[in-house]
Parts: structure tokens; C-alpha cells; sequence
């Protein structure tokens, strides 16, 4: 698209384009409004589906380089750069992980979050400056989130990144856009013409949401995050944590809330600890132990325990 003005640039993505199923919106009745809205949203899963393949290789990428002491960030602008602010943001609560380790970059920093700084998409060197302030490295993960797959500053971001050796991957919902061209990986979920048009915070802000889900919740799961479904590593920050590790504990081992509560203190409230001590008879520092052996995968540390001779 090179060679073309922004003005057939623009007319050429799917994103931009007049969806005919809403040109007389403004004329329905709220019901017709929301039924309309539902409709088409339950087309995004379709378009996120032919991405599995891609989002998949993500995860297993993203995982072998967090193993190897890198990072994932996401770079984005506008709608796109607030969706991976969000998704790195509620890594720490979750998954207890540093705040450095998933890191959600926006064009115009953190005031964008809230008041729009549409001006600084379209410099291409302000996305490598903000990967550069956070020391990127070869073995961190950028992806760029840009719905139009054309936005400078995540060009420029992940230009930036390719010089560096570090895995640049690609999140837009166009085909064959300039970021196809640059990105060593591409997610490319085609979910169609908005409603309103151009309102890519509606469609293409669902699925981004969608594939972000899947990147991190997949990757926190491939390093041992989680126990079966359950969120093991949860950071007990609050009295609602406090009460879900208990619960967990509990859950997990078959014994009393009281019990749970008693085993937790004694490992200074950290739950995967607290489970091997109590499924392996262990102390403490031995299930810790453990737990640095089976790469903080709790049922592995487990097995190991239990096959351990007494």
C-alpha cells in the first residue's frame, strides 16, 4: 500500500469499510440496536477460530522465550494499545508475576490511557523509543497490536524489534497489510466492516481482547501458573485473596478451610508451597525445593515429592 494516499489506504481495509447491515441504524429502536450488536459480535469467535493455528505458535513462542529469561510486550495505539495495556496489567494479580515480565506499552504513554493522543500513531521512531526505554532485548516477544495492520508507531516498533533479534509477532484484522511484512508471525482475525464504521473498538477490540486472552492466559498455563483450572499463583493481596487461597488449598487437598489456613501460614501464605507440604509431608524449605525443580509446575512438584523415597 506503499504507493497509495491514506485516503485509499484507508478505502482498501476491511475495518474501514460501510457495513450495509447498519446504514439505518440511527433509526432503529434501542432493542433493534442491541439485537443488531449481537448479531454481528457473534461472528468474531468464527474469525478468532481460523486463528489457531497462529495463536497457538504465539503462545509456544512467547513461553520458550519467558523461560529464557525474556519478556512479552505489546505495542499499540488508541484501542489496540489500551487492550494489551489492560491485558498486561492483569498479569500480576493473576498469575503473580513480576510487573516487568508482561509489559503493555501505548502511543503517548500512559495519559493515552485515558484522554487520546491519536497524533503520536503516526510517528514510526516513537514506537522504537518507547521499546528502547524499556530495555528491549533479543529474547523478548513484541507484539504489535494495530487493527488497520498500517500504524507507524507499531511499524516502527516492530522494526525496531526485528533489528534486534527480538520475535516480532503481529496483531491486525486486515489481510495483507504493511505489518504482514514486517512481523515474523501474523494474527489476522477478519471480523468485517464495524457497525459504525471505522469503530474499531467495537469488533476488532473483541477479538484483540479475545486473542490477548489466549496469549497470556496459554502461556501462563504452559509455565505452571495454574493447577488444573485453578489460579495457583494468585498474589493474596486483599482479603477476597487471602479467603480464595484457603479455598484453594482446601480444594486442592480435601482438607478444612482451618486446616488450609493453618498449612498457609506456616509457608507465609504462598499456596503452591503450602500444597506440597501438605500432599508430600515435606517442610517447607523441601517443598520449595521441589517446586524450583518442577519449574514451578505445582503438579510435578507433586509427583516428584510423592515418588521421593521416604
Amino acid at each position: 500500500m506503499s504507493g497509495l494516499s491514506i485516503d485509499q489506504q484507508l478505502e482498501r481495509l476491511t475495518t474501514e469499510s460501510v457495513n450495509p447491515l447498519s446504514d439505518q441504524i440511527d433509526t432503529l429502536s434501542s432493542l433493534e440496536i442491541v439485537r443488531l450488536i449481537n448479531r454481528e459480535d457473534a461472528l468474531i469467535a468464527e474469525a478468532v477460530a481460523k486463528q489457531e493455528q497462529a495463536i497457538s505458535e504465539a503462545i509456544d513462542v512467547i513461553a520458550d522465550r519467558i523461560r529464557r529469561g525474556g519478556r512479552l510486550v505489546y505495542i499499540g495505539a488508541g484501542t489496540s494499545g489500551r487492550l494489551g495495556v489492560l491485558d498486561a496489567s492483569e498479569c500480576p494479580p493473576t498469575f503473580n508475576t513480576p510487573p516487568e515480565l508482561v509489559v503493555g506499552l501505548i502511543a503517548g504513554g500512559d495519559s493515552a490511557l485515558r484522554c487520546p493522543a491519536e497524533g503520536v500513531e503516526d510517528i514510526p521512531q516513537r514506537g522504537e523509543d518507547d521499546l528502547r526505554g524499556v530495555k528491549l532485548c533479543s529474547l523478548d516477544v513484541v507484539v504489535g497490536i494495530a487493527t488497520s495492520g498500517r500504524t507507524p508507531y507499531v511499524i516502527g516498533g516492530l522494526t525496531y524489534a526485528n533489528s534486534i533479534d527480538a520475535f516480532s509477532i503481529g496483531l491486525a484484522c486486515n489481510e495483507g497489510s504493511p505489518l504482514s511484512n514486517i512481523a515474523a508471525l501474523m494474527i489476522t482475525p477478519i471480523v468485517g466492516p464495524e457497525l459504525i464504521s471505522g469503530s474499531t473498538r467495537m469488533k476488532a477490540g473483541t477479538a484483540t481482547k479475545m486473542i490477548l486472552n489466549m496469549l497470556t492466559t496459554g502461556v501462563m498455563v504452559q509455565l505452571g501458573k495454574t493447577y488444573g483450572n485453578l489460579m495457583v499463583d494468585l498474589r493474596a493481596s486483599n482479603t477476597k485473596l487471602v479467603a480464595r487461597t484457603r479455598r484453594l488449598m482446601s480444594r486442592i487437598t480435601g482438607i478444612s478451610i482451618g486446616q488450609a489456613q493453618h498449612i498457609l501460614e506456616q509457608c507465609d501464605g504462598d499456596l503452591k508451597t503450602a500444597v506440597v507440604c501438605h500432599q508430600c509431608g515435606v517442610s517447607m524449605e523441601q517443598a520449595q525445593r521441589l517446586l524450583r525443580q518442577a519449574k514451578g509446575h505445582l503438579r510435578t512438584a507433586i509427583e516428584l515429592g510423592q515418588r521421593a523415597p521416604s
